[in-house]
């Protein structure tokens, strides 16, 4: 009897396979529902720490544990059957050495089953990014605005708005690029240096809040769907989820109120 499925899911090699080709499609998500439905048209889900915001109302991505991320991480795979499935490495599991990077990551791979994990950080992130890449952990890598460093950058702020500034990001997409990992997160960044970027890493570049040149997009999911109160500038709302949502429930509301609800058709009869 085969082992193997005939629904292959994506791997970390084939998305950078993808670079300078059809653009790389990409959501945040949660839980399995979601991701069942997102799967049909993703190309790879980010179980990421945003989750702390949107879902659990933390004001900031910091305080999410690692037990979180590996809770939802199991929920997506098992909503998702076809897209590679990256889970985000939580604030304080990652950056204190290689070592305990490698530890939590293989933790995450392990319990969750997901195909890659992403990290924060450019230039010092680069022997880390080796490290588990060399022992078998795919590596996706976020530089420019990294929300697990506002309390450094002082808040969510575009990067690279002075041209002095550039180089160093730069820099930050080389090292990371060549540390070995798959595809690096281009967040909040002006247009011409995402740009600029990805044109001269050979890895795909996954923008959001970057360039509609990069060579793949992500959104938080809650947020293209219209329900989170906030957005970024770069967000455009593909739907109007949370409208739906409270109409829906106002309604039950009312007719709850009235004894509308339930109906004839909503309850069971005995047997006569």
């Amino acid at each position: 009897m085969s082992l193997h499925t005939d629904q292959k899911r994506l791997t970390a090699p084939e998305i950078t396979a993808r670079k300078g080709g059809d653009p790389i499609v990409a959501l945040t998500s949660y839980h399995a529902h979601t991701a069942a439905i997102a799967d049909k048209y993703c190309d790879f889900l980010l179980v990421g720490d945003t989750l702390g915001m949107v879902m659990h109302g933390f004001e900031t991505t910091l305080p999410v544990p690692l037990e979180l991320m590996i809770m939802h991480g199991r929920a997506v795979m098992r909503g998702a059957k076809r897209a590679l499935v990256v889970v985000d490495m939580p604030f304080g599991s990652y950056e204190e050495s290689p070592a305990q990077a490698f530890r939590n990551a293989a933790r995450v791979v392990k319990e969750t089953q997901c195909g890659a994990i992403k990290l924060e950080g450019g230039r010092r992130m680069g022997e880390t990014i080796r490290f588990l890449s060399e022992r078998g952990i795919p590596v996706m890598a976020h530089i420019g605005l990294t929300p697990q460093s506002i309390n450094v950058l002082g808040g969510f702020k575009t990067q690279g708005r002075k041209h002095d500034q550039w180089a160093e990001i730069e820099e930050d997409a080389r090292i990371v690029a060549e540390a070995g990992a798959f595809s690096v997160v281009l967040e909040a960044l002006v247009e011409p240096l995402a740009v600029k970027i990805t044109k001269s890493v050979p890895i795909p570049t996954i923008g959001i809040g970057a360039s509609a040149q990069c060579d793949g997009q992500i959104l938080v999911m809650e947020d293209m769907l219209g329900l989170s109160p906030r957005v970024p500038k770069f967000v455009r709302e593909f739907g109007e989820v949370g409208r739906a949502i409270e109409k829906a429930i106002s309604s039950y509301a009312t007719e709850v109120r009235a004894r509308s609800f339930p109906g004839s058709a909503n309850v069971y009869e005995d047997k006569k």
